[in-house]
């Protein structure tokens, strides 16, 4: 049998789904966004509860300055409203709200 080793920060994104997956309906992981000519970016984790959609940001260690750019360029792209923009430190498994 053939086992894929996880990187650092996919095995925090693992640990971050498995700590929220019970406060939501559903769960995307590494979503990509586009427009027609070029890639825009990758948002780490999208829960969904209702109407309402949460998005989440890893890192894996704590760099919240870089989160919060990302955040800012993903609120200008994504066509959804976004109710809360969290930011997840593996090297500390805390979870920000930005």
């Amino acid at each position: 049998m053939f086992r894929v080793r996880l990187n650092k920060h996919d095995r925090y994104l693992q640990e971050l789904c498995s700590k929220i997956k019970d406060e939501y309906d559903s769960i995307s992981t590494n979503v990509k966004i586009s427009n027609r000519k070029r890639s825009l970016g990758e948002i780490d984790v999208i829960a969904k509860k209702g109407d309402s959609l949460d998005l989440y940001e890893v890192k894996c260690s704590y760099r919240i300055t870089k989160a919060k750019k990302q955040a800012n360029s993903i609120r200008k792209h994504f066509a959804q409203r976004i109710a809360n923009f969290y930011f997840y430190c593996g090297a500390t498994a805390s979870i920000v709200l930005i």
